[in-house]
């Protein structure tokens, strides 16, 4: 993005800021001509919805926010077919559990009906008409389930192919992609378009996999903003969901954002920040060395990834209040808050603080308890209340006796809830114990299920 561009869109929010709130769209553009320019400073609000926003917003049903939430994440895999969610629920539901996240945005893809993002590749056998989040709600909320609707915000793809369908982001606007530092002096001047742009993008993941879990979105770019704050909506508005549920909202390390777009877009932020013969030599040298700025100012450099990290989220959480006061907006973070601030740019103490987030989830996938008490009870002390901290367990890495253990923790730590990571291993590598499925097991043991 050119300076001169991003100069006339913070000067368009700055205008819009003035009335204290932000008109936010109903309708979706044509797929031809996708959203970017629209940015959100922070501690903005949205302006109140229009009434077709409201007439449109699904009805309440009863209360499914509970003492203790009881949840499980579902990847996408087990949506590929009504069978399999059918089947899904129903496990869920018998062992114990009461609230199912459900991975709805993999890779930049939709399970469900999105007005923005292409159908999951997984669903290319499924019915034409086949809604797996639709499904899910039905079959849930006739068993007293809660379902939250989990959205990886800036992981856009991974694996050796590149997506199949043009739309997708990836194949789209290869220009919203965030780019690695050891690649940004090579890539500034390419034109994104070019194939050998993202090849360079998707080469890099496949041989830093132990640093970064695919392709990521570039989170200061304002058609990302936009993207991203249009598909909560759109789940928000249409499903009558009971929570949202952000994960990925985070930049994958420090290595990151890099891309031409956030270099400039940061040349602009910090320059009204710059005594002007500070800014006239930064300017100059600018000129043949892209990271100039960055290089420079280290600190500030930090201070904008976190904003654009923050502003999102932020955002999102009043669009949704906005829409659907009684929706859960929760998110997944990396348990340690110092290096999830340094290293992540994902500056959940602020969140909680400022109120941006409902409940935070620490992924505390630890098999020593102590680490795991460590962590969990450093999230309930930041949260303030017990409702707005659960547990995130990963059970995969655990023994069974392991995730009882963790269960029983978070329990003595007084947080709302535990969340175990996730239904697709108990159900594949998860080891039965005279035939009873893992699931089960667990809630015989420690929720009263029969």
């Amino acid at each position: 993005m050119r300076p001169t561009r991003a100069y006339g869109r913070w000067a368009l929010a700055l205008i819009l800021a003035a009335s204290g709130c932000r008109v936010v769209a109903s309708t979706p553009p044509s797929a031809a001509a996708p959203t970017g320019g629209r940015t959100v400073p922070g501690g903005e609000r949205p302006c109140p919805p229009r009434p077709e926003v409201e007439e449109a917003a699904p009805q309440a049903g009863p209360s499914r926010h509970f003492r203790e939430v009881r949840g499980v994440w579902v990847v996408r895999t087990q949506m590929e077919s009504p069978d399999r969610v059918e089947a899904m629920v129903k496990q869920v539901a018998d062992a114990g559990f009461n609230t199912i996240m459900v991975q709805v945005r993999g890779r930049a893809d939709a399970f469900y009906d999105s007005r923005w993002e292409p159908r999951g590749e997984q669903l290319a056998d499924a019915p034409v008409d086949f809604d797996p989040l639709a499904l899910v709600i039905r079959e849930a909320h006739a068993r007293g389930l809660a379902v939250h609707a989990w959205v990886n915000t800036h992981l856009v793809w991974g694996g050796p192919t590149p997506p199949m369908s043009a739309d997708h982001m990836v194949n789209a606007r290869p220009d919203w992609l965030a780019v690695p530092k050891e690649l940004g002096r090579d890539l500034y001047g390419m034109d994104p378009f070019d194939p050998r742009y993202v090849a360079a993008l998707r080469r890099y993941a496949d041989e830093h996999t132990e640093s970064v879990e695919g392709i990521f979105s570039s989170p200061s770019n304002p058609g990302v903003q936009e993207r991203v704050y249009d598909v909560w909506m759109d789940l928000v508005e249409r499903y009558d969901l009971d929570g949202i549920h952000f994960d990925y909202v985070r930049y994958p390390s420090r290595n990151f954002d890099y891309s031409r777009g956030a270099l400039d877009r940061f040349r602009t932020w910090v320059a009204p920040r710059l005594p002007s013969d500070s800014l006239d030599a930064l300017d100059a040298a600018f000129k043949s060395d892209p990271y100039a700025f960055v290089d420079a100012l280290p600190d500030a450099w930090d201070e904008f990834r976190r904003a654009q990290i923050t502003q999102l989220v932020e955002r999102g959480y009043y669009g949704v209040k906005a829409r659907r006061p009684d929706v859960l907006v929760s998110a997944a973070v990396f348990p340690d808050a110092d290096d999830a601030y340094r290293n992540r740019f994902q500056d959940w103490r602020a969140w909680l603080r400022r109120g941006f987030l409902d409940v935070v989830v620490p992924m505390a996938y630890t098999t020593d308890d102590a680490l795991f008490r460590k962590q969990v009870g450093a999230a309930r002390a930041l949260a303030g209340s017990r409702e707005r901290v659960w547990a995130g367990i990963g059970a995969w890495a655990n023994t069974f006796d392991g995730t009882l253990s963790k269960i029983d923790i978070a329990r003595h730590q007084d947080v709302g809830g535990l969340v175990l990571f996730s239904y697709d291993w108990a159900v594949t590598d998860g080891a039965p114990a005279g035939g009873i499925p893992y699931l089960e097991r667990v809630g015989r043991a420690r929720f009263g299920a029969r």
